[in-house]
């Protein structure tokens, strides 16, 4: 069986180096790895592939930043091109970034398979490009490998029954086998002169916050209100518009600590380590849950619903005051079940997909 493997963006780095270590240990399975360069930055992707030993790309597209129409278009035709060449059995595509959504559209117009790791997520907001790209990758797919159960049912009142597993997160074996690693190796603690324990992890990124001025002014004043340290790796493009909205000032306080973009093991520690995450990213969210740390997420709905009604999430939206009560009075519940599987997802899909053969 020769799979065909799209990846472009950081989380999908870190779930496909789980699944391709799956995918080795079985010589009846060939991968062939494309990295459309989505992200670009050696800060989220190269440095990536570097830390979790996943397998150089066989190919990379460099598509680079652009519009979601520009950017797919460009996937589109360069992906074309190497499945009509490679002739694949199947198509694997993670999560719902725009390299998931070409990657399906692609395999599926050429009547190739498609697997999808991390299906049946749904956040009910459609001005979400990645839930357009959900919805759209969930209904071409043939394999639909879903984290939880609130997955499943999600797809099933969609009318998706067929080819759907219940499989875990494998995001979660990730966190299982990196954190002894990260903690080990990582210095980011001592570098930036942290107590463990006492500050804070933020980050934001979704262009529904850094799009918008008032979300973003919103959000940026009250971490400035926040009373511990609040380390804010700054995403390029969070970087741009606060430089464009001319809001450096509002992060200037001596208490938040601006990073660049952290490796995965640094970041795999400084969420370990934090006594409470405040973000916009689902991954992080649900990496937080993992990690047993609360978290506030600066959105008005989540697709990670289950964080939310275990306690271990709160929804703030992009209010000031309502991030700062939140802040204060946010507790870590008692009870964290295994919402998301027992850390053998990737040998759940392995095992599925030489199945089907």
């Amino acid at each position: 069986m020769r799979i065909l493997t799209v990846v472009g963006a950081r989380p999908q780095f870190i779930k496909a180096c789980m699944l391709s270590k799956a995918i080795k240990s079985n010589s009846e399975i060939e991968e062939v790895i494309v990295h459309t360069g989505q992200h670009y930055d050696d800060n989220m992707s190269t440095v990536f592939f570097e830390q979790l030993n996943l397998p150089k790309a066989d190919y990379y597209l460099g598509v680079g930043s652009g519009s979601h129409g520009k950017q797919t278009a460009n996937m589109l035709v360069e992906l074309e091109h190497i499945m009509i060449s490679i002739n694949p059995d199947v198509v694997l595509v993670y999560g719902d970034t725009n390299s998931t959504l070409a990657g399906s559209l692609a395999a599926s117009k050429l009547h190739i398979p498609v697997a999808h790791v991390e299906s049946g997520l749904r956040s009910f907001n459609k001005k979400m490009p990645e839930e357009i790209n959900r919805l759209v990758t969930d209904h071409l797919s043939d394999w639909l490998f879903c984290p939880s159960q609130a997955a499943i049912e999600n797809l099933r009142r969609e009318g998706i029954v067929n080819g759907v597993h219940l499989t875990g997160d494998i995001m979660y074996d990730a966190v299982l086998y990196f954190k002894p690693y990260a903690l080990k190796q990582s210095t980011i603690i001592e570098n930036l002169s942290l107590v463990r324990e006492k500050y804070y992890l933020a980050t934001v990124h979704r262009a529904e916050n850094t799009d918008q001025p008032e979300r973003l002014k919103s959000i940026l004043e009250a971490l400035q209100q926040l009373k511990k340290d609040v380390v804010f790796p700054l995403h390029p493009r969070t970087k741009r518009k606060i430089n464009e909205f001319k809001f450096m000032d509002l992060i200037s306080s001596p208490h938040i600590k601006i990073v660049e973009p952290l490796n995965y093991f640094d970041m795999l520690t400084i969420a370990s380590q934090a006594n409470l995450v405040l973000t916009d990213s689902g991954g992080l969210q649900k990496e937080a849950y993992m990690l047993q740390v609360p978290c506030i997420t600066l959105r008005d709905e989540t697709e990670w619903v289950e964080t939310v009604q275990s306690g271990w999430n709160q929804l703030a939206g992009a209010d000031t005051d309502k991030i700062v009560d939140q802040v204060k009075t946010i507790q870590t519940p008692k009870a964290s079940p295994l919402l998301f599987g027992d850390g053998k997802t990737a040998q759940k899909i392995n095992d599925i997909l030489l199945k089907s053969r």
